[in-house]
């Protein structure tokens, strides 16, 4: 514990005392906002046009979980039985606009990390000493989540989804052929809705950090969630097929539940915590009072008064 309360004293002192907020009127604050989204967009437009670049070739990783299957066992992707599928654009400026979305998401995905960054200088000389130490874990985390889900639905979901989907209409007779549009529109969305998903667990830890919510509270909506998530998952799944809504909706309860354990896990932390620190509070205030007439007695001698 000594050592714990060392290190939060040196984080205090050599990390979070210098940005102390320096009361700055609003429009100084507006021109900070200015700069440092200003900065934030120079850095996404740097790296937009380094990966329009390798539009092409990020359009070609993209189209990995069409044909192929990710073996967790040897780390490698397993060629699917299904025929070589074409790709199509249906109008001149499709294959264009396509290149330019998987550039500019791609861009983002990079430039994640410093847009956090930004976001945290500039919104923590308003947060006390106990906040700062819960956002910077906070945000370190949940940009995590958000690349873990990215990953989780590259090389586990959309291998699975499309599998099933093209290989569902070869076996009905048709032809597949996909156009440019649809499969990096779906695809994207995906990879977008997972990474958001995997961010469940920490909002809702949030929340009962905040106390709007705790263990008991969300036990009790459990029936209202498991709907919740198939009706968000058929509003934003892009096919309206049941087996993408079902593929969609399981992941999101299974981290509601994941909620659950965590806010009931923080609660507790946070009881034992306030125990604690209300037992030093009695130990510190006896010490005190019986201290006190003792400082009283050797320090103001002749105003004390003694009971007779």
């Amino acid at each position: 514990m000594a050592e714990q309360s060392k290190f939060f004293k040196w984080m205090q002192d050599k990390v979070f005392n210098p940005l102390e907020d320096k009361k700055m009127p609003v429009m100084q604050h507006l021109f900070e906002f200015q700069k440092r989204l200003t900065k934030a967009v120079v850095l996404v437009a740097l790296f937009f046009i380094g990966t329009f670049f390798y539009a092409d070739t990020l359009v070609q990783w993209l189209r990995i979980p069409l044909q192929n299957m990710f073996v967790p066992g040897s780390l490698e992707w397993v060629p699917t039985d299904l025929p070589k599928i074409p790709f199509i654009f249906l109008s001149p400026a499709e294959a264009l606009w396509q290149n330019l979305k998987v550039a500019a998401l791609f861009a983002l995905v990079l430039a994640t990390p410093y847009i956090l960054w930004e976001i945290w200088a500039f919104v923590v000389p308003g947060l006390h000493a106990q906040e700062r130490r819960f956002v910077a874990p906070f945000v370190l985390t949940s940009a995590l989540a958000f690349y873990l889900g990215l990953g989780f639905c590259f090389f586990f979901v959309l291998p699975f989804a499309l599998n099933f989907l093209i290989s569902y209409g070869v076996k009905a007779g048709f032809i597949p052929q996909l156009s440019i549009a649809s499969y990096v529109g779906f695809a994207l969305w995906f990879l977008v809705i997972f990474g958001l998903i995997f961010e469940v667990p920490l909002a809702l830890t949030l929340m009962a950090k905040l106390g709007w919510v705790d263990a008991p509270f969300l036990k009790r909506y459990r029936k209202w969630a498991f709907l919740g998530s198939f009706l968000f998952a058929a509003l934003l799944t892009p096919t309206p097929d049941p087996f993408n809504q079902c593929l969609m909706a399981l992941p999101m309860y299974f981290f509601y539940e994941v909620g659950i354990i965590s806010a009931g896990f923080f609660k507790k932390k946070q009881e034992a915590s306030e125990t604690e620190e209300k037992g030093d509070a009695g130990s510190s205030s006896k010490e005190s009072g019986v201290l006190q007439p003792q400082t009283a007695t050797g320090g103001h001698d002749d105003e004390y008064v003694g009971v007779p």
